[in-house]
Order: structure tokens, then C-alpha cells, then sequence
């Protein structure tokens, strides 16, 4: 089965790609998908726009059921930075209000908040970085009755420590605020269930473990997130029949619905559809062991060796990403250069990477 799955992925023939969590290659089945969607359109034009529709609410299921969610609670948008944006700007703040969130975070989940500082006042409160871990007692100790939101990632791009969603979720309701996850380093890879980790808002996109090529992501809006936050930017899909040209008093879409506002990019969604079955198949649990049993055989071979492990290494926090530094003279961009040289494909991450 193994082999299969590796002969859906060409660039396995000539290269070790070890970059998933920063852009992957797509599977064939993939590209196949894609492409028999644009040459629909070179060929019929608008003639089977019905079932681009259909293929955009297959995909819709499958994510959904991938993290735990219904199908109205996803929207569809470009990034995981469109996904933050809107969410910062849907919420109603004052002066007085704050976000905690962690110094180390992409900046995807930094410069949104950043921009309500700056425009209104908001207080953004960071914790600090120590060893390659979030100090969870040390973020939660950030929450108070002024804070509204609470915004991390599910996993850390540049250390892959995965957070105790549920633990910083009890915390963020105990102060009636939101969880609002990247989830960008996991879904796909990580068995996850937003009920159960008292998830409010999840952000991703669709280039990195979901297999699909960059311009297309999704957004998840639990019903309690959902009640506090307005639509910020809308078009003539966000209502419930859009197809009505005439009747402006419809309301919007129920759940994150009213978040996608026009015609989206049909083939890559054709592509994510593809891709989320693929997985699905697969099975994001088996993925995730597999996954684990690599990086721990990595770990054991690298012991001894002129390299630190930087990632965690405890059982509820590691991931399915490992960072690693060399301890004889080589930056994180040496490293990465001597590795490509060789076919091996990696990220350089750090402060020396530049």
C-alpha cells in the first residue's frame, strides 16, 4: 500500500521531500482533478457550472468531517490569513479589550491582531518563547475578563509543539473569550475534533498536509463563535439564495456560509476534493502514526551526532514536525543548502536563517 501512495507522488522518484509543512507536492489524482476541471471550462464553458457546485459541497463534507465540524460551519477562502483577518474584523472591540497570543506564531496569526492595536486600541498580549515550547501555564496566565480572543496555532510552524487545545480552551471560556486556532501545521495529519478541544474559530490552507496547490483554504466557525461575529466582507454568495438577483432582504448564509462571497476557484477546489478523499482513505490516524514513527527514528539516528533536537519530545506535545539544529558551525540556511544539495528537501527556520 505504501508503494501505491508513493507512486501518486512523483517528486518521490528523484528527491527525500521533507517539506510538507511548508508547501507539498499534490498527489496525481490531484493534479488529474484540477485540470480535467479547467478543461471543462476550455471545452463547455458555463455548461456544467451545476457540478463544479456539487464538487464544492463534496469537498465542503469532507473537510468538515475531517475536523469534527458540519458542513454550514466551513467556508471556503484563499488562505489562513484570510480566515484570521475577517475574524479579527467581524468582532465588535472597545478599548480596553485584549488578545493573548504567542511571540512565536506565524505572522499569519500575529499581524491581524496587530492591526486592532494599532487602530483600536486593543492590547496584545504575548507569551513568551522558552526552549521551542509554548508555557501553557504562562499563556493561560494571560487571560483575564478583558480578554476576547485567544489565538494560537494548533501546532508550531518553526519548533512543532502542538498545543493542549482543550486545556487553553477551558481556560478561554472560563473568561468567556474565543479559541482561535491555526490549524494550517495539522489538519490532515493530526486526528482533531473541534468540539472536543473546544475549538471556536479554525483557520488553514490547503498547500501544506491537505496535498492541494496554494489559493484555496477554509475557515470554521463553531455556532458560538458564529453569534458574535458579523460578516465583514460579502458578495452575492454570502445569502441564502443567491441566485434571487432582486431580493436584497434575504439575510446571510447561516453558520460561516455568509463568509464566501462570490464564484471561488473551482479548479483547485476540484483539486482539495481530490485530495481530502485521499487522505480520508488513507486515514488521517494511520497518516499521523506513521508519521511519528519516521520522526522517532530520525530522533534515534541523530543521537550522538552534532545535532539538537529542538522540537519537543514529550508525548502530548510533539507533532508531526521536527527542528533540529547543528551544533558544529552550520546555520539553519547552511544546513538547508547542504541538504538540498543531496536531495533532501527541508525549511530553514530560526534567526540565523536569513
Amino acid at each position: 500500500m505504501n508503494e501505491q501512495l508513493r507512486a501518486l507522488f512523483p517528486i518521490a522518484e528523484r528527491a527525500i521531500y521533507l517539506n510538507h509543512a511548508a508547501v507539498s507536492p499534490p498527489p496525481i489524482p490531484t493534479i488529474v482533478a484540477v485540470q480535467s476541471q479547467l478543461r471543462d471550462v476550455a471545452e463547455n464553458g458555463s455548461l456544467n457550472y451545476r457540478s463544479w457546485i456539487a464538487v464544492k459541497e463534496r469537498a465542503r463534507k469532507l473537510a468538515a468531517e475531517m475536523i469534527g465540524a458540519r458542513t454550514e460551519q466551513i467556508a471556503f477562502m484563499r488562505n489562513t490569513s484570510d480566515g484570521l483577518s475577517t475574524v479579527a474584523n467581524g468582532l465588535t472591540w472597545v478599548p480596553g479589550d485584549n488578545l493573548v497570543t504567542f511571540r512565536a506564531e506565524f505572522p499569519s496569526n500575529i499581524y491581524p491582531w496587530l492591526r486592532l492595536r494599532e487602530a483600536l486600541g486593543v492590547e496584545v498580549r504575548m507569551c513568551e518563547e522558552r526552549d521551542g515550547r509554548v508555557d501553557l501555564d504562562e499563556l493561560i496566565g494571560l487571560i483575564d475578563s478583558k480578554t476576547r480572543v485567544v489565538a494560537i496555532s494548533q501546532v508550531q510552524y518553526a519548533s512543532g509543539f502542538r498545543a493542549d487545545l482543550e486545556r487553553i480552551g477551558r481556560a478561554a471560556r472560563s473568561q468567556d473569550a474565543l479559541l482561535v486556532v491555526d490549524v494550517i501545521q495539522a489538519m490532515g495529519v493530526m486526528p482533531t475534533s473541534v468540539e472536543a478541544e473546544l475549538v471556536d474559530v479554525a483557520a488553514a490552507a490547503g498547500h501544506k498536509w491537505l496535498l492541494t496547490p496554494e489559493g484555496v483554504g477554509l475557515l470554521y466557525l463553531s455556532d458560538r463563535a458564529r453569534e458574535r461575529l458579523e460578516p465583514t466582507l460579502v458578495g452575492w454568495t454570502s445569502v441564502p439564495d443567491p441566485e434571487d438577483y432582486g431580493d436584497f432582504e434575504q439575510g446571510w448564509n447561516p453558520g460561516a456560509l455568509a463568509w464566501e462571497t462570490g464564484t471561488g476557484p473551482s479548479a483547485l477546489i476540484h483539486g482539495l476534493e481530490a485530495s481530502l478523499r485521499l487522505l480520508v482513505e488513507t486515514g488521517v490516524g494511520k497518516i499521523a502514526h506513521h508519521l511519528e514513527q519516521l520522526i522517532d527514528y530520525l530522533c534515534e539516528r541523530l543521537q550522538g551526532r552534532d545535532y539538537q533536537i529542538v522540537s519537543s519530545r514529550q508525548a502530548s506535545e510533539k507533532s508531526q514536525i521536527l527542528c533540529i539544529r547543528h551544533q558544529a558551525g552550520l546555520s539553519s540556511m547552511a544546513l538547508y543548502a547542504h541538504l538540498k544539495a543531496r536531495n533532501i528537501i527541508t525549511a530553514p527556520r530560526g534567526i540565523d536563517s536569513e
